[in-house]
């Protein structure tokens, strides 16, 4: 097998973990013939300095001629700390998600059992939490317009917006992982009080019941599924929902794992697939071997899972990640004081991989 891979490695601790996945991924390669070429480009901050732009054209070619892209993460405290920036690193990440048709991501979250004492949760809530967070990416809060603020400069606005075909493209995704799994799909809306969500709530009542009547279907306000997923983890099979509310409650399902930087995800859509690790650019801890780069590392195993459908490859990737957390090679975000760091945990997830 042979794939070109668009390697966006991004801002803050992006390139450090980002080098720990390509390490995993040459010990794949190396294990099983296969050849990966990866093809760098720059994306948030990192572009701007560069070129001035978040997502420059030159980007978007290399991820549109590649065969997958994989992505670290965007953020620096220089925008973040200036209100008055008219070009944030964000905005590269949006145009991304656009440009490319990314319209559904997909965060697994199941904690590991050596590290259900990470958690700030009780073991007992923790415990069992097997869960997938299916995200519409493309539309809601995020993207809709008008948005600004008024001349006097007092008062601002954002405006949500909706489409039914955007509502059911990814409820087809939802559906789809549900039927891999325990065929439960649970809606998560405001629908009591925002127009968007009732039109959420009707679509996917009618794709339900049209295409998907054998499998469970329920619904929750965003706030009460919050309390639900900090308090009862276990009732959630695939989780369904928009933009803002989404992203939101998968970096709430970090403290289920334990860390958010132990939680992939995949982005899928209309052009091409991307894959990356939810945690930010962690900005304090570029530069000192300190970031956790297992989440990264299995963005990479779920790449070659579905891009490329090589499942062994995929599944020792996730032994070597569950021997890693298993025998306490971990960064200190996961065990405290541990003298392991990313190039240490790296290394031995691919000296695992190459020994297998």
């Amino acid at each position: 097998m042979k794939k070109t891979i668009a390697v966006l490695p991004g801002d803050g601790i992006g390139p450090e973990i980002m080098a720990q996945a390509t390490g995993v991924l040459d010990a794949v390669a190396g294990k099983f013939s296969h050849e990966f070429e990866y093809r760098y480009a720059d994306v948030g901050a990192a572009a701007i300095d560069r070129t001035g732009n978040p997502y420059p054209d030159k980007t978007h070619e290399i991820c549109m001629t590649s065969d997958s892209v994989l992505f670290g993460a965007i953020g620096d405290p220089k925008y973040d700390n200036d209100p008055k920036a008219k070009v944030r690193p964000e905005q590269g990440l949006l145009k991304m998600r656009k440009a490319l048709g990314l319209y559904a991501n997909i965060r697994p979250v199941k904690p590991y059992a050596s590290l259900l004492e990470a958690s700030p949760l009780k073991n007992g809530i923790v415990a069992g939490a097997d869960f997938v967070v299916v995200r519409e990416l493309t539309g809601g809060m995020y993207f809709g317009e008008p948005r600004g603020r008024n001349e006097a400069g007092d008062k601002a606005f954002d405006t949500c917006v909706y489409s039914k075909a955007e509502i059911e493209r990814v409820t087809d995704v939802a559906f789809a992982y549900a039927s891999r799994r325990k065929g439960h799909v649970t809606l998560v809306d405001k629908a009591n009080v925002l127009a968007t969500s009732r039109l959420w709530r009707e679509t996917v009542k009618e794709i339900h019941a049209a295409k998907y009547p054998d499998m469970q279907l329920d619904f929750l306000f965003v706030d009460n599924a919050a309390m639900k997923m900090v308090s009862n983890p276990r009732d959630f099979d695939v989780i369904l929902t928009e933009n803002m509310f989404g992203d939101i409650l998968s970096d709430l399902a970090g403290v289920i794992n334990g860390s958010i930087g132990l939680l992939p995800s995949a982005s899928t859509g209309v052009d091409r697939s991307l894959y990356e690790p939810i945690h930010g650019s962690f900005p304090q801890g570029a530069g000192r071997n300190i970031a956790n780069p297992i989440a990264m590392i299995l963005s990479a195993a779920m790449m070659i899972e579905d891009a490329f459908g090589a499942m062994e490859e995929g599944a020792l990737v996730r032994r070597a990640c569950d021997a890693a957390v298993a025998q306490g090679v971990c960064t200190p975000d996961i065990v405290k004081d541990s003298p392991y760091g990313t190039k240490e945990t790296g290394k031995f997830i691919i000296d695992y991989i190459k020994n297998a």
